[in-house]
């Protein structure tokens, strides 16, 4: 039996047994993983993943349960495996299969020429990313990872009220990691490159914004304790933006785990910050034309001009609040339940430029890295300590490296103490909470632990 007629058979086996409505999810990936170590393959590998997830209404409860094994022999499983899941939920949460959108935006998400390049020249772009690093200065010790990484995606979300969806996207990324040595002083920095299209990546620059920044380091020392106006850093802004992520769900909202319950239509961050969440931005590694329930995808400002307009939502969150869902429902795979995360999500470009930011600083500090973002934050409170290293910034100058230092505030707090946006958006590596993007932003005081 094909696909279509397994989940035909499954359909009608399950609403015999008394399941009111249903719906499959099909997914499948392909992920390829090449890594290259002193100009040999150290990694090579090319894995194969497909499964399908079934849920349905049982009793007025949503049941749930899937397989890897797409084939007739499943479908009883999949029933009884739903319903006994059904029976042992005791949330009352209501929950339903959703009919469809009116209206789905058409999405280019896949690229067909990334997946037809020859896995010789991927190949060779490694190899000549870490033969850049180690050639561009005699102080690169060397190169600690070389990696680059492709994964595809398929997806098909089709239930019992007529609705049958397809998607297929495609991303491809290089990733370098360096260490420089200057007699004791060892330093180590990363850069790394996302795309759709394989002709994007530029081995000779990638190789030496992470080279370069590692030599910027050489010769870092801690400052005076104090508090600083700050310049994050477009990576490391987004980088918390991404660790906080969960304030904005309104699941959490509804648990009471953000403090931004109640707040619609408040300000909550200075006027400068336009935070939107775009499912259709070009290029976008989370693209999609319908959410992990079927819903048409939607762009949205979930703070505009500092003021808060929207959580993220999926159907259960959206019903309990009177609302209408943001589409921003999410299956990360198969095997997992449906959560909330958001799509491309980042703050807008604001129109000064990174240079004249560092000019408007007379003492003060530029993060460019921060560690223990998950130790080192909490979400809830909206406090956070984090390693840190960057610069000192001089009479409107970049100065002296600066490492061994700790910064430390609280984001709501951050939020409204922004004075600056510049206009280098750019995008962490993505992750399941969406991919996550800023720009370099200028603040007006955070407290720095040094010397």
């Amino acid at each position: 039996m094909n696909k279509k007629e397994i989940i035909k058979l499954l359909f009608k086996r399950g609403k015999e047994s008394g399941i009111k409505d249903m719906e499959v999810y099909i997914q499948g990936n392909k992920t390829i993983d090449l890594a290259v170590f002193e100009g040999e393959i150290d990694k090579y590998s090319i894995a194969k993943e497909q499964g399908l997830s079934f849920r349905g209404i049982y009793n007025g409860k949503m049941g749930y349960s899937y397989t890897e094994k797409i084939d007739e022999t499943s479908v009883d499983m999949l029933i009884n495996e739903a319903i006994d899941n059904a029976k042992v939920i005791d949330s009352d949460d209501e929950e339903h299969i959703f009919e469809g959108s009116k209206d789905y935006k058409k999405i280019d998400s896949y690229n067909e020429e990334l997946e037809k390049t020859s896995m010789e020249k991927k190949i060779e772009v490694t190899k000549v990313l870490e033969k850049e690093a180690l050639r561009l200065d005699e102080r690169v010790e060397k190169v600690d990872h070389c990696i680059y990484g492709e994964e595809s995606f398929e997806s098909v979300l089709i239930n019992s009220k007529g609705l049958d969806l397809k998607n297929k996207s495609n991303i491809a990324y290089a990733y370098i990691s360096v260490m420089v040595k200057d007699k004791d002083d060892i330093k180590t920095a990363s850069s790394y490159k996302i795309t759709k299209d394989f002709t994007d990546f530029n081995a000779k620059e990638l190789a030496k914004e992470a080279v370069d920044e590692a030599l910027y380091m050489l010769g870092a020392k801690s400052i005076l304790s104090d508090d600083y106006p700050i310049i994050l850093k477009n990576n490391v802004a987004a980088s918390i933006l991404e660790a906080f992520m969960p304030i904005f769900s309104a699941e959490n909202v509804q648990k009471g785990l953000s403090l931004l319950k109640g707040k619609i239509n408040d300000k909550v961050a200075n006027d400068l910050i336009t935070l939107v969440d775009d499912p259709f931005m070009k290029e976008g590694v989370a693209s999609k034309s319908f959410d992990g329930e079927g819903v048409a995808t939607k762009y949205k400002k979930v703070i505009d001009k500092g003021k808060l307009k929207t959580f993220l939502h999926n159907l259960k969150t959206a019903k309990k609040d009177g609302v209408e869902t943001t589409g921003n429902a999410n299956k990360s795979s198969y095997k997992a339940p449906i959560t909330i995360a958001a799509t491309n999500m980042y703050i807008k470009n604001g129109d000064l430029s990174f240079k004249d930011m560092v000019k408007t600083i007379d003492k003060g500090l530029l993060i460019t890295n921060v560690e223990g973002l998950h130790a080192g934050l909490n979400p809830v409170s909206g406090d956070f300590s984090l390693s840190s290293k960057g610069f000192e910034i001089d009479s409107g100058e970049i100065k002296r490296p600066v490492n061994q230092v700790t910064i430390a505030g609280n984001f709501f707090e951050m939020l409204m103490d922004i004075i600056q946006v510049s206009d280098d958006l750019k995008f962490t590596l993505p992750s399941s909470g969406g991919y996550i993007g800023s720009p370099s932003l200028k603040i007006k005081s955070l407290s720095v632990s040094g010397n």
